[in-house]
This record gives C-alpha cells, sequence and structure tokens, in this order.
C-alpha cells in the first residue's frame, strides 16, 4: 500500500520527534523543512532550559509527559538525564496544594512523594530551609537536552528514508479543490515546492505566519519568557529539576552555575514581525531586560541565599507559545484537508504529542484522550486576535498560580450572553463561564429558598440542618465558587419547579435527503423512528471510545435537531457528512430554557396550545408550538431526574420566553451548582469528566445507548468484555474531582465528577474502578489534599431509579 508523502515545517524538537514516530509506523517518505540549520534551528527548542515536570491536572497533559520522559530516557543520558523533580513550598497554600498535585500524580499513574524541609534541603543543599514547608518529589522527572533529542530522533528517521531540509523557508502552502498538495519554500534564493499529500505544520511560535499561508487562524501567542544563569559558585552534586512557583521561578543546574527561570515578570507578546529575521543566529531570543528580572532575581536569592555570592549573567528573553487555554493545538484544519497542526508544544510534552499525531496520521484514533488539545475545540469568539493575545497573557501570569478547577477566567467577560442574561442579573445570578458563555451557578435571589430549607430539616431532623444541605462536608477549597443556596435551587426543583438556562448546550442542525443514513452511521443508537422522536447516543471513534453523546431529535424526514457537547462535534459531523447533507451550527441564533419539577406540566400547560399530558406528549419525544406568543421547539427530556421539557426558541424571542414563563411562587430559577448536584444523583454522565475516548460505552453504563445490529463508527472495535466500570461513591466529604480512590492501601482508580446530592444528603463522587471493585458495597479511600476520605461504592441510580418523577 502506497504512502502518502509527508512534510513537517519545523525541525525543532516536535518536527523531529513526529519524524521519528511516523517512520516507526511505516510512512517514510517523510520531508522535514526548516528555515534555519540543523538541529539548533533557532526556535523554542533551541533555548528551552529542558525542564520535564510530569504532573499535571490533565491526565493527557501528564501522560504526553510520561511518555516523553521514557522516550528520552531510553536515548540515553546525553538526551535526558533523570535527575528528578522538586517542587517546594514556602506557604500554607502552596503546601496545600502540593497534595493536591500529589493526588493528581497518583491518579495518573506517576510516581511521587511529599518530602518534609529536611529531605528538600538533602536533595537541593543550596535552599533555605528555614523557607521552605515541604517539597513534591518526583524521582522520574529530568532535564531534557532538546536539540540533542532532536537530533537523536532525527537520526532514526533519517535510517527509516526521512530528509530533513535546512536553509527551507516556507513561502506557501499549495492546495487545491480543498486539499493541500505541496510546500513552497526558498532556499539559497530559489524557489521550489515541495509536493506533498499532508503537511504537519510544527513550526512553534511561527505557526500563526504557516497557518496564515494555509488560511487557517492559528490560536497561539508568541510570549518572552526570561531565564538566566548565576555566576560559578561552590560545586554542588548535581539535585533536582526545582520549583520555586510561590515566586514564579524554576531553576535547574549548569555545571557549577544555577540557572533561573521566572514567570514573574510582566506578560510581553511577540508579533510575527518583532521575532528575529531569518539568518540571525537565534531568532527566538530576544534582549533581556533586566529591569523584569531583578525582581525575580532577588526571590532567588531568599531561597537559595548561597546566590547573592554572584550576579546572574547570559540573561535571555525566550520565546514560547501559549494558547487561550493552555493546551496544545493538535489536529487538521476544518477547511483544508491534509493540513495538520502540532502546535504550542512545549519539550516536557513533546513525544507525547507526536506520538498522538503519528496514531491520528496513520490510524485516524489515539490512545490519547485529545479532547483538551484538539484544534477544533475554539468557538469562533475565541479565535479573535484580542481574544487569543488576552487569554494567552492571562495563562502566562498564572502559569504557577493555584488556580482552582471552576476559577474562571476574569476578562474578557461577558463575552457570550443568552436572552436570559439581564434577568438573571436582576435575581442576583452568579455566573462562572465556559466557552465563552456566562453560566449561572446561583442566584442570590434564592436566599430564602435554603432558609425555607433549613427551617424545614431542622424540624424533622435529630442533628443540625447545615450538615443536611453540605455546608459541614465542604471544606474551604470545596466552597470555593459555590453557594448553599444551591440546596435550595435544588429541593425547589425536586418539589417545585425551576428555569435552567440550557443556552450554552451547543446545537446542530443536521439536513437533506441522506440526514438519517448519515446519523445512523455515524451514532451508536437507532435514531431512525418517526418524526418527534428523541434518541439519546453516542459518537465513537474507531476504536469504541466515546467522543461525545448526543440527544437527536428528528423533527421531519430529513432534519434533525442534535443536542451537542462542543464544537469539536460540530468539526466531527461536518467531516464525515457526505455531498447532500447539511451540518450546521444553529447555536447563535437560538436558546433554551430547562423547565423541570413535579409542577412543571402545572406550570406551561395554561401557557400553550401543546398537550403535554403524558399521554400526549410522551418522554422522549418532541412536539412545535407556542409558549404565548413565542414559537417554539419543546422536547421533553431531563437532564435532572424530573418531570419536564427542554424548550428552544430563536433568540430574538428567548426574553420573552423566559418572561411568559416565569412564576414566583411556582417556579425559581436554578444555576449550575444545583444542576450538576441533580444530574449525580441521576447518574447523567458528563462527556469530557466522566467519560472521554479512552472509555467504552459498556465501561461507561451506557449500553442502553448501543445498538449492534447496525453499522456505525467504533462498532468493530467495542467489546463486552470489560476490565473497569464508572460507579458513584457515596463518602463522607465534598471531593472536587482528579482524586485517587485506593483500596487497601492501593491506589485503583479516580474521581471524575463531585458534589453534595441535597436529596440523598450524602456527598457523591464518581470514579473510574477496576470491575472487580465496582460492586455495591465495597469500601474504598478518597485520597483529598492527602487526607483520607472513606466511601462505598452505590448501586445507580441514587435516586429515582423506576423513573417514576420522569414518566408521570
Amino acid at each position: 500500500m502506497s504512502r502518502p508523502r509527508l512534510v513537517i515545517v519545523g525541525a525543532g524538537i516536535v518536527g523531529c520527534a513526529l519524524a521519528d514516530e511516523l517512520t516507526e509506523r511505516g510512512w517514510t517518505d517523510v520531508t522535514v523543512v526548516d528555515q534555519g540549520p540543523l538541529f539548533a534551528a533557532g526556535g523554542s527548542s533551541s533555548h528551552a532550559p529542558g525542564l520535564v515536570f510530569q504532573t499535571n491536572p490533565s491526565k493527557t497533559m501528564t501522560e504526553f509527559a510520561a511518555y516523553t520522559v521514557r522516550k528520552y530516557t531510553a536515548l540515553g543520558e546525553r538526551c535526558f538525564r533523570q535527575v528528578g523533580g522538586l517542587e517546594v513550598a514556602t506557604t500554607p497554600e502552596r503546601w496545600t496544594d502540593l497534595h493536591r498535585k500529589h493526588g493528581w500524580a497518583e491518579s495518573w499513574g506517576v510516581e511521587g512523594h511529599l518530602v518534609d524541609t529536611g529531605r528538600c534541603a538533602e536533595l537541593w543543599p543550596l535552599l533555605d530551609r528555614d523557607k521552605v514547608l515541604g517539597g513534591f518529589h518526583v524521582p522520574s522527572d529530568g532535564l531534557a537536552a532538546a536539540v540533542a533529542c532532536g537530533e537523536a530522533q532525527a537520526a532514526r528517521a533519517t535510517e527509516r528514508g526521512a530528509r530533513f531540509l535546512p536553509g527551507h523557508t516556507v513561502v506557501g502552502i499549495e492546495q487545491q479543490g480543498g486539499r493541500v498538495t505541496g510546500v513552497s519554500v526558498v532556499t539559497s534564493g530559489e524557489y521550489r515546492t515541495i509536493p506533498a499529500d499532508v503537511v504537519v505544520c510544527a513550526a512553534g511560535f511561527w505557526g500563526p505566519s504557516i497557518g496564515k499561508m494555509a488560511g487557517l487562524n492559528v490560536p497561539l501567542l508568541p510570549l518572552a519568557h526570561q531565564y538566566a544563569k548565576s555566576g560559578p559558585l561552590a560545586p554542588q552534586p548535581e539535585g533536582p529539576i526545582l520549583r520555586h512557583q510561590d515566586r514564579d521561578l524554576y531553576f535547574r543546574q549548569h555545571g557549577d552555575r544555577i540557572g533561573v527561570g521566572s514567570y514573574s515578570h510582566r506578560p510581553m507578546p511577540v508579533t510575527q514581525e518583532e521575532i528575529g529575521p531569518k539568518g540571525t543566529t537565534m531568532p527566538s531570543v530576544q534582549a533581556f531586560t533586566e529591569e523584569d528580572f531583578d525582581p525575580a532575581w532577588r526571590d532567588a536569592v531568599e531561597l537559595l541565599p548561597a546566590l547573592a555570592e554572584s550576579k546572574y549573567e547570559d540573561g535571555i528573553n525566550g520565546i514560547f507559545s501559549f494558547t487561550p487555554d493552555g493546551f496544545p493545538l493538535i489536529g487538521e484544519a476544518p477547511h483544508l484537508d491534509g493540513f495538520w497542526l502540532a502546535e504550542a508544544v512545549w519539550v516536557t510534552h513533546s513525544a507525547g504529542v507526536a506520538k498522538a499525531v503519528a496514531e491520528l496520521l496513520v490510524t485516524g484514533t489515539s490512545g490519547f484522550d485529545l479532547h483538551e488539545c484538539e484544534l477544533s475545540r475554539f468557538e469562533q469568539a475565541q479565535l479573535a486576535p484580542a481574544f487569543v493575545e488576552e487569554r494567552g497573557k492571562q495563562n502566562f501570569v498564572e502559569v504557577y498560580d493555584i488556580i482552582h478547577p471552576l476559577q474562571p477566567m476574569e476578562s474578557p467577560r461577558p463575552l457570550r450572553t443568552s436572552p436570559f442574561y439581564p434577568r438573571q442579573r436582576e435575581l442576583g445570578a452568579s455566573f462562572l463561564e465556559a466557552a465563552g458563555w456566562e453560566r449561572p451557578h446561583w442566584f442570590e435571589s434564592n436566599a430564602p429558598l435554603l432558609e425555607d430549607l433549613v427551617k424545614l430539616r431542622s424540624s424533622h431532623l435529630p442533628f443540625p440542618a447545615k450538615v443536611q444541605l453540605g455546608a459541614a462536608q465542604r471544606d474551604e477549597w470545596a466552597g470555593r465558587y459555590w453557594s448553599p443556596i444551591a440546596a435550595g435551587e435544588s429541593h425547589a426543583t425536586r418539589e417545585e419547579a425551576a428555569l435552567y438556562d440550557m443556552t450554552p448546550l451547543k446545537r446542530i442542525e443536521v439536513g437533506g435527503p441522506g440526514a438519517v443514513g448519515f446519523l445512523q452511521r455515524m451514532t451508536t443508537n437507532n435514531v431512525d423512528r418517526k418524526p418527534g422522536s428523541v434518541t439519546y447516543t453516542l459518537l465513537l471513534d474507531a476504536r469504541g471510545g466515546i467522543r461525545s453523546d448526543l440527544t437527536v431529535a428528528r423533527l421531519a424526514e430529513d432534519r434533525f435537531q442534535i443536542g451537542a457537547n462542543g464544537n469539536l462535534d460540530l468539526d466531527w459531523l461536518t467531516r464525515h457528512a457526505p455531498g447532500g447533507v447539511q451540518v450546521r451550527d444553529i447555536t447563535p441564533g437560538t436558546c433554551c430554557v430547562g423547565v423541570w419539577g413535579p409542577r412543571a406540566r402545572e406550570l406551561v400547560q395554561g401557557l400553550t396550545d401543546m398537550d403535554l399530558s403524558h399521554e400526549g406528549f410522551r418522554y422522549f419525544t418532541c412536539k412545535s408550538g407556542y409558549i404565548g406568543h413565542v414559537p417554539v421547539l419543546a422536547l421533553r427530556v431531563s437532564y435532572v431526574g424530573e418531570l419536564g421539557w427542554e424548550l428552544y426558541t430563536s433568540a430574538d424571542m428567548g426574553l420573552k420566553l423566559w418572561d411568559t414563563l416565569w412564576a414566583p411562587g411556582l417556579a425559581v430559577a436554578g444555576g449550575r451548582a444545583a444542576f450538576n448536584s441533580l444530574r449525580l444523583e441521576k447518574g447523567y454522565r458528563l462527556w469530557g469528566v466522566d467519560m472521554t475516548t479512552e472509555h467504552n460505552p459498556y465501561e461507561a453504563g451506557l449500553a442502553f445507548a448501543v445498538k449492534t445490529d447496525k453499522d456505525f463508527i467504533g462498532r468493530d472495535a467495542l467489546s463486552t468484555e470489560i476490565t473497569r466500570k464508572l460507579v458513584p461513591l457515596l463518602s463522607t466529604e465534598v471531593v472536587m474531582g482528579k482524586e485517587p480512590v485506593r483500596h487497601e492501601g492501593r491506589t485503583v482508580g479516580y474521581v471524575t465528577s463531585a458534589a453534595y446530592g441535597h436529596t440523598i444528603q450524602s456527598p457523591i463522587a464518581y470514579a473510574w474502578l477496576p470491575i472487580e471493585l465496582a460492586v455495591p458495597g465495597t469500601i474504598v479511600d478518597i485520597s483529598y489534599f492527602g487526607r483520607r476520605v472513606p466511601a462505598e461504592v452505590a448501586a445507580e441510580p441514587l435516586f429515582d431509579p423506576g423513573m417514576e418523577k420522569i414518566k408521570r
């Protein structure tokens, strides 16, 4: 079988790693071009200090780093020295956060240890031990020599047939009929085109320029970052790489000198035009600004007093790449087949990203869960240059900050708002943000609901009502970006009715003569039902992993409305759509309010011409009609486990819809905090958190959404023989997610979603566990900031197993 002709733009560590990974898989017609010399080509790899700390809150990023460590260690000490990594705490807050980080390492399979002040001083004798409270030590972290790693991988790729061309400046990406056809370059003053079936941009901070040649907006911001070396010091044994995140500093040894890197200075964005021109020794290095580094040096001396004996030297402002959310850019351009990105990748994750991209190119899927990194994850509003710059600079500022899982970016906001936003503000909504959307998490106007609930439960229970409301099970960390008002909103949803803003849910319209056949092929469930039906179904990849879950409403023979998880679903469906099938994002022009609760029918029926009786409007069906003056599409579905409907209308009619439904005394506004509690009580999964491409439907408890009597993507890879399962745990304390789960002293899984179940009056944590432990009644421990939180596997759903609340 013939292999594609592939050109990689960029001979830095990512381009070299990708050439190695591809040629190892049999793609030998690989050409790597770079405007610079080999292999210190002048990009970030040429000056990167090479510190590889593996542990990250993202499982995927940790796995990228762990693979990088394994691969580069095997290349020998010239490429990677496994000196270990040490992160020290000089404040109680950081010491607490290192316990959280230790939990991530344990969850993701990286060996690490919390160590006391004495052990920190043993590992780094230059430390002022009076300043250090403790540290987190990972023995397998280390130092990657980026240029040597690139050269070693390039040598292996060359032996398999790849070629590396220095001094080749890319001036164009050739294309025809929506496909890439080659790369135009200038070398030694001559212009020529290298034919290609696939082009991968691994150009680092030059990515936006290369992307522009292909008509692609690459959301990447180059930023200068300071690094300098001390003068000679007394000889020291080589210690681990060191982070002092309380002062945004990191350190490594260079023989008898100490290298100091700082993120404490102001953000220094660099435009493509300001990057050093071709022919300069190091285009990625800008003039060092001592006034920015002086405060960092004083902080470094405070932690390592021996530095006071010298003055910093050889300082650089080196350019690195930042994205709006801090993750790499991986994937194929949505408009140009064959043009791929492997961008915004640091040395730490280089081999892992290269492996993922090679897997995608060769097999169409990757063993890594890539949803956080896929190029198409961004909404259109998030691609604005002003947004990319502002969020990129903020990510630089926060690179070492202690970030809460719910903590939103502060600016630019508000960016995207639903038509209900003015009313939500009037009700005292506390907003967090996701995908640019302002989303209310609770409403201050609902404080009386909490007071009433406290009185109600206090009158029936012999112990404090606050225990039943979940406040006592939350520590200060779990109590951030949360309010006990959520208990009142949850109770009102279960007992009365509540309005939930579902507008941020991605809505996709699929139409055309071949629409039903297309969706049958794409999804796991049977969507070929009569118009008016609604189907819960899944998107799988070729390995049988869950790419997403969807709610598909059939509006007509050839028209469907899909409730999806985000832009990745839109991109996936668009790429696979055959001629004659239209896939369209209708989210910006529409809105949705969920009306749920036992009095939902009472609230809505008097406002509509539709028959809302159970017999007249069955569960998982849809109808079009009017709510007052407002035309709506009503879906009888529920994500909170209560009777009710999702009501969709056009954005211009949204505010009128809200005002028509608003009935104080009968309905309240509900926020995401209550919503998350309610959906966990019902066992409803959240894609991207509870399940990803790493998991198949049988493991995730979604076998009911799979119909193997029809053909669909991923069907042949599915197996009902599973070794793990997603299960609910009832614990004694509210946790936040990503914590390790232990059984008899052994780490056996990790938490996905967690919340307090206000109806069942218990903390809930969903977790992945080995199948032999996924049995109701099994006792496990959750490690939460190093504390043991007892938990018990429970049967699901935890609430209304007979579906009596929904189907009435």
